[in-house]
């Protein structure tokens, strides 16, 4: 039975190719639009996922990572007073607009405002530079798949955000939102400074940025609790603390972002859509190919019917021909995808989240289109008049 299997399979070697190739493109299509939704999602949380806090306190309006209003820094020290609480830190975000004298071009920059020194959130894959520079007045740590937008090519570069220029130390890899603007990394004082000033001419004799006071403002408070700590009773307890906060974990606040985009915006929407589209085309082109395959084979099949072999036999042999198409479309298709989702990270800072569960998932996937497409072609071995192996 396997080596008849097999056989009609190889048999065309031309015909084995294309169709695999078609099998193929529908694993690459289902994995492309559902790996392009993963990473989209994912990247929508990057900078919360990739944090040490437990805990975020924002304000009890807060929609998701960028879209909340400001809470007073005086939030922070009054966290750290909170029972369970074993570090409070403070973190701004705030959109504003880079220009470089060079270029009339101005271009959003998302200000990511955080403790050099602190423990719960700092950028990753620096490739250049350290975060202690970015305590110095008014300098700042990039995105390096962004320097070309920012027309930035090295270090000690200047440009002008908000009412003041600031100076670029240093560079990271990686960290990248489809829904952001670029990222620009610096510390509190800078961040609030540059964030709270007008788009204006810079000004020739700026102040140094000075430590925040109580009523300045801030997005968030992270929050690391004391280890063993529940922290449903901890998040009530900084709510009742905090006033005017909402208090979520970090998973809760994960969540919410993706959620918002995901269900609050017509971008979640299209992209889910296509990846069920993918699906849907992948059914239709397995089907169409292994229906293809079954009927050209009709004559063979009738044979097997004349000399006695049981419907069960023809059924198993054209079944573990589905699987044999399943597993050999699937592997180059994934490797393809593997392949272009490095490219698409490396080159234009796109992920194609390709996780072991989504590979399983369309591995498998793949098995029930192609055993769904066999059983369907089934139907028309199962109307084979075995007469038909003695007609010209």
């Amino acid at each position: 039975m396997a080596s008849l299997a097999r056989k009609n399979l190889f048999q065309d070697l031309p015909r084995f190719l294309v169709a695999q190739a078609g099998i193929m493109f529908a694993v690459s299509l289902v994995t492309i639009q559902t790996g392009l939704f993963n990473g989209f999602m994912r990247s929508t949380s990057v900078l919360i996922d990739h944090s040490e806090a437990d805990v975020w306190v924002g304000s009890e309006q807060m929609r998701h990572l960028e879209l909340t209003l400001p809470v007073a820094y005086q939030r922070l020290s009054q966290a750290r007073e909170v029972e369970g609480v074993a570090r409070a830190e403070a973190l701004i975000t705030q959109g504003s607009l880079w220009r470089k004298s060079s270029t009339a071009q101005i271009v959003p920059v998302r200000i990511i405002g955080f403790d050099p020194q602190g423990e719960l959130f700092k950028p990753w894959n620096i490739q250049q530079g350290s975060l202690n520079q970015l305590q110095q007045p008014y300098t700042v740590m990039l995105e390096q798949s962004d320097l070309n937008i920012l027309n930035v090519k090295q270090v000690d570069e200047v440009a002008d955000v908000g009412s003041y220029q600031v100076n670029v130390k240093g560079f990271t890899r990686g960290i990248r939102s489809v829904t952001s603007s670029n990222f620009m990394f610096t510390s509190l004082a800078n961040a609030h400074v540059i964030a709270n000033s007008p788009v204006a001419t810079p000004r020739p004799n700026p102040p140094t940025p000075s430590a925040l006071t109580t009523q300045d403002q801030i997005s968030y408070v992270m929050v690391k609790a004391e280890p063993g700590q529940d922290l449903q009773a901890l998040k009530q307890r900084l709510e009742a603390a905090l006033p005017n906060t909402r208090a979520l974990t970090k998973a809760e606040m994960s969540d919410m972002t993706q959620a918002y985009w995901s269900k609050s915006t017509s971008v979640g929407f299209i992209l889910g859509l296509g990846a069920v589209v993918g699906v849907i085309v992948g059914i239709v082109v397995v089907g169409q190919i292994l229906y293809a395959s079954v009927s050209d084979h009709l004559k063979e099949f009738g044979t097997l019917k004349a000399m006695g072999a049981s419907d069960w036999f023809i059924y198993s042999v054209i079944i573990e021909q589905a699987l044999w198409m399943a597993v050999l479309g699937y592997l180059p298709g994934m490797g393809l995808c593997v392949a272009l989702g490095a490219w698409t990270l490396e080159t234009q800072a796109v992920q194609i989240l390709i996780s072991p569960i989504a590979a399983t998932g369309v591995f498998g996937l793949t098995i029930v289109m192609c055993v769904g497409a066999a059983v369907f072609a089934i139907q028309k071995v199962t109307q084979l008049d075995p007469a038909i192996v003695f007609k010209t």
